[in-house]
């Protein structure tokens, strides 16, 4: 049996913009996708922690060391420059992967510039004991 988990979020990141006259999708510092292995085009989930919206997009990278977290197109309209939100992505594991599996968490400043990767305690205790 597959399970959904966590694989990886970039934590409290800051909205730099949104721009609603833009195909769909968050842009995303490249540097921070790349901390948190998330990849162009890949689906995310969104969390806006001022206003409670949740919402699944696709990331696009932006330059790299620019800071930029910007809403696009019609999730334009789920967030205000300023606030603060949670970028997440999924995975389905097999029991065998939750043996090693670990998420990522990319944590930033209030600027989105990289301060710590962390590595979430891994399952090896709760698999063993399945």
């Amino acid at each position: 049996m597959q399970r959904t988990l966590l694989l990886a979020k970039i934590h409290s990141c800051t909205l730099t913009d949104a721009n609603l006259n833009y195909m769909g999708s968050i842009s995303i510092d490249r540097t921070l996708l790349d901390a948190a292995g998330i990849l162009p085009y890949e689906q995310v989930q969104v969390v806006n922690v001022a206003n409670g919206e949740r919402f699944i997009t696709y990331a696009i990278a932006a330059p790299a060391n620019s800071g930029a977290i910007e809403l696009n197109g019609a999730a334009a309209r789920l967030g205000m420059k300023g606030d603060r939100l949670i970028v997440m992505t999924y995975g389905q594991l097999s029991p065998e992967e939750l043996k090693t599996y670990r998420p990522t968490v990319v944590m930033v400043d209030e600027q989105n510039r990289l301060l710590e990767v962390r590595l979430y305690d891994d399952l090896r205790a709760y698999a063993a004991q399945q």
